[in-house]
């Protein structure tokens, strides 16, 4: 190993042990860097609109509506810049059976890319919630395991090369306690599965970045602390990860400087970050009946520090924001009544997308 990267490898693992010691408990503080290094300055009339930001800012979308729905189609084309799909590039979309595979929904997605100028953003290679029933009652030795991981990884990540920027590659491996989640690749490899994830997708396109991505980094010492040790321990054993992705499926009960830290904390560690699922909601005890001003300010100023943050971290750092949904009713937590993302259901700006541009152009 190359002396330099050596070095690398070594100030990581430092970073991390003061990170433990120092800062993961204490939320109200926020990692700081050379200003002259992460810090810019965008005048408001810079901006108008979210295509336009710094970094990449996205929505997780679905194909099928994006073909029967002019108003969410336009959205996506001229306010987003990068797409991840909902549910098209999970295993359980994919997958049919051993080496059989459907690819229409994702097909559509790189190519609507393509012909719109859009970075994909492919999610996941490996959840443990989308494991289709044929891995499920798979029965093989160890090896035979990590050649269906292999097979799997390899022909989806293959088939976009160069197409798709970047992979989540596993996602939702560790538990609320920092330990790593019981899955089928956990109990029938061990926890060289991750590692071998990140390994075999890198051998299929060596270009695509690589994330690991999860949630709960905004309110949960454990996780965030389990996640950086993941990604330490991946960096040490030279494994190809490139970045963090904090889901951030966070709520107006959720303090603004509780997200400014996830994300400013995460940077330390010297990946990119990604902000990869966010979404805002204002009815987490399901209360309301209908969307009004005070949440609405409320769920603003969480939007604006999600993207401040964003310009606190070194440029190079910055992946971008991808929210999860394009309009209020396309997010998961629909149909219950919740109004979490910038978009109504008439596909008009809510005060959470004036947040977005404030944050990007350091409003107060």
């Amino acid at each position: 190993m190359p002396n330099a990267e050596k070095m690398k490898i070594t100030n990581m693992h430092a970073i991390i042990i003061l990170l433990y010691a120092l800062t993961l408990g204490a939320c109200s503080k926020q990692a700081n860097f050379d200003s002259d290094n992460s810090k810019q300055t965008y005048q408001k009339a810079d901006l108008q609109t979210l295509r336009q930001a710094p970094f990449p800012i996205g929505a997780a979308v679905v194909p099928s509506t994006l073909k029967s729905n002019a108003n969410y189609r336009n959205i996506v084309t001229t306010e987003m810049s990068s797409i991840s799909g909902e549910n098209a590039m999970k295993m359980n979309s994919i997958s049919r059976g051993r080496k059989s595979y459907f690819w229409d929904d994702a097909d559509y997605l790189v190519n609507f890319a393509a012909e719109n100028k859009l970075r994909v953003h492919g999610h996941t290679l490996i959840w443990y919630k989308h494991t289709p029933t044929w891995v499920a009652s798979f029965s093989g030795t160890k090896d035979d395991w990590k050649t269906i991981l292999k097979e799997y990884i390899q022909d989806v990540v293959g088939r976009y090369k160069g197409k798709v920027a970047s992979w989540d590659v596993v996602n939702e491996i560790i538990n609320d306690d920092g330990s790593l989640r019981d899955c089928i690749w956990l109990q029938k490899i061990g926890p060289e599965y991750i590692e071998l994830s990140f390994r075999y997708a890198h051998e299929a396109d060596p270009a695509a970045l690589l994330f690991y991505n999860d949630y709960g980094q905004e309110w949960s010492h454990a996780r965030r602390k389990a996640a950086y040790h993941l990604a330490d321990s991946l960096v040490k054993n030279n494994v190809p990860i490139h970045g963090l992705g904090l889901q951030m499926h966070t709520n107006v009960a959720r303090s603004v400087n509780d997200i400014r830290y996830a994300i400013t904390a995460a940077a330390v560690t010297g990946l990119k970050v990604h902000v990869s699922e966010l979404d805002v909601a204002v009815n987490p005890d399901k209360k309301l009946t209908a969307f009004n001003e005070t949440v609405a300010q409320q769920q603003k100023e969480r939007y604006r520090a999600a993207a401040k943050a964003m310009l606190d971290i070194p440029e190079n750092q910055r992946f971008g924001i991808t929210m999860w949904g394009v309009h209020d009713p396309s997010s998961w937590l629909s149909p219950n009544p919740d109004w979490a993302l910038p978009f109504n259901n008439l596909f008009e700006k809510k005060p959470a997308y004036d947040g977005l541009l404030e944050g990007l152009y350091q409003g107060k």
